[in-house]
């Protein structure tokens, strides 16, 4: 949640029980740390009483003497930030992560560090025009020796990856790797396995954790296996599965990894030609390097969450897009050490902080601030770009219409529908400034209709509009049906269900979704004895816990 400060506002992010506990102790009640208070389900249901608790403390108190206090607990925590205050995180002062342009403001630098390096600083956006007839012919690349002979053969079909992830940013990166065709290692323990198992519909099933919805819908096409990377035992049998591998990645805090002694120092001795991508909430090096964050906190650090919301309302978070967000540059970053693995015959070492990745996707407002000195500010559903645009109720409840006004053309074709005179506001200053009384004959217009039939006039005109779906509903749209975009997966325990397939096509694949997500350490049995152990040694490291199937929590 994102909270009121004595002098701001500030987020948290609370997801396993000791970081609630350790909230409660932050806001000096340690009573409540095992009262009824601690089941979510009561949190919610009583919200209002709940902040009523929390914002006691917290107007009593300035959001970097907050941020403090959380940190040493290790709650995820950040100040909420506009464009001024990212420009003056500390942290990302230290990490040298914003440059000057050549069109003379601040803006963040790419969010990888490849060998310790990042990528030079973009030069100037070339002007319309400026290379016309300079543009040489470039010859085609020679396709690599190891190239698989199948032209419909998955691009990464070959490749191993050690998957020493957990929840959703890191799972993501690998989940769009194994898409590839990548062979995905996912590597968890008994006593620490994935987090996101432990999330979503549990309650009442005897093999409750692997009902975690999040966990099964970036999982899978995975192998799934249980190694105690504190025993010897189970290091050294990660060690084996290094040797043989093309990639590992990781995104644990960096204490925790580095505290099973598997720096890329290690590993590259083992492998020198492996790649691999470490991807820590903050970074490897600066003064919150091993502070603990989940998405919302790359929300509330970036500006993200100071965009979300009404005008008159509080920043509200996003919900969770710094995760797949930083899925996406981990996978890339993997992409980009193979393709450097195979050009110099050495192993690559990538960093990708997740923070990075957030302000990278949400660098308008750090550019506004820095170039021209404007703070952006929560628009709600409207626009600096488009007007009217907004979300209106239609004729039965809760069936909402999303309409927005992009272009001159738009706007006449939606005054047309509504019955507005569309020369009363011609330029989009003058329909910004109108919005509340356009609103409101948009407003009526829709309530007197169906969700259908006002987004079928609408689209005829040829206005963007859209009804808002429920998720759950989104498979039976027709265009996704058409599409064939979810595909019916058969899970050993949660039995058949839809997934989401990937957002692209490519030639000679059929269907996306080969595996279900991998049962905790479904192929522990199988990956050790491809490492060449027998039954009786499989057999003992069951016995004493370094591999497993049930969670010991």
């Amino acid at each position: 949640s994102i909270e009121r400060a004595g002098d701001g506002w500030v987020g948290f992010n609370t997801n396993t029980r000791q970081q609630f506990q350790s909230f409660c102790l932050m806001i000096e009640r340690p009573d409540l740390m095992d009262s009824e208070w601690a089941d979510l389900r009561t949190r919610t249901a009583r919200l209002d009483e709940w902040s009523a608790i929390v914002n006691e403390w917290m107007e009593q108190h300035a959001v970097s003497e907050i941020v403090e206090l959380a940190s040493e607990l290790r709650v995820p925590v950040a100040r909420v930030n506009d464009g001024a205050g990212v420009l003056s995180e500390e942290h990302l002062l230290a990490r040298g992560f914003f440059a000057a342009t050549a069109d003379g403001f601040e803006a963040p630098r790419s969010p990888r560090r490849i060998d310790g390096e990042r990528p030079p600083v973009p030069g100037p956006a070339p002007a319309i025009g400026e290379h016309t007839g300079q543009i040489e012919p470039r010859p085609r690349p020679v396709p690599a020796a190891s190239a698989p002979a199948d032209p419909d053969a998955r691009p990464l079909a070959g490749m191993r990856v050690i998957d020493l992830t957990s929840w959703w940013a890191g799972p993501c990166a690998t989940q769009a790797m194994a898409a590839l065709g990548a062979d995905v290692i996912h590597v968890e323990s008994v006593t620490h396995p994935d987090g996101m198992r432990l999330t979503g519909m549990m309650f009442g099933h005897q093999r409750w954790w692997e009902w975690g919805h999040m966990f099964l819908a970036v999982n899978h096409d995975k192998r799934g296996l249980t190694l105690d990377l504190n025993d010897p035992r189970g290091r050294e049998l990660l060690l084996r599965l290094v040797d043989g591998a093309d990639v590992v990645v990781e995104n644990f805090s960096p204490r925790v990894f580095e505290a099973f002694d598997l720096n890329w120092d290690v590993l590259s001795e083992r492998n020198p030609q492996l790649v691999m991508v470490r991807m820590p909430a903050f970074g490897l090096d600066g003064p919150w390097r091993e502070r603990v964050g989940f998405a919302q906190t790359m929300e509330q650090m970036s500006g993200m969450a100071w965009l979300t919301g009404h005008e008159a309302d509080q920043p509200r978070i996003p919900r969770g897009p710094c995760d797949p967000i930083a899925g996406m540059h981990g996978c890339f970053a993997a992409l980009l050490g193979l393709r450097k693995r195979d050009t110099t015959g050495k192993g690559v070492f990538i960093e990708s902080a997740m923070v990075e990745g957030a302000i990278n996707c949400a660098a308008e407002m750090i550019v506004e601030y820095s170039a021209n000195g404007v703070t952006l500010n929560r628009l709600g559903n409207r626009s600096r770009f488009a007007a009217p645009q907004g979300i209106y109720e239609t004729a039965e409840p809760e069936q909402w219409l999303a309409i927005s006004c992009g272009s001159d053309q738009a706007w006449m074709a939606l005054a047309g529908v509504v019955g507005v005179d569309a020369n009363e506001y011609v330029t989009l200053e003058e329909r910004q400034g109108a919005h509340d009384q356009i609103d409101l004959h948009v407003a009526r217009w829709a309530a007197s209709r169906t969700l259908v039939q006002a987004e079928d006039e609408l689209a005829e005109a040829g206005v963007d509009a859209i009804a808002c779906r429920n998720h759950a509903r989104l498979r039976f749209h027709p265009q996704f049906e058409d599409r064939r975009f979810y595909e019916l997966v058969e899970h050993p325990e949660v039995g058949t269900h839809y997934m989401p397939a990937q957002p692209y096509r490519m030639r000679g694949i059929e269907r996306w979704i080969t595996n279900a997500t991998p049962m905790l350490g479904q192929h522990n049995h199988e990956i050790l004895t491809e490492l060449g152990l027998s039954a009786s040694e499989i057999a003992s490291l069951e016995e004493s816990g370094v591999i497993g199937t049930v969670p010991v929590l």
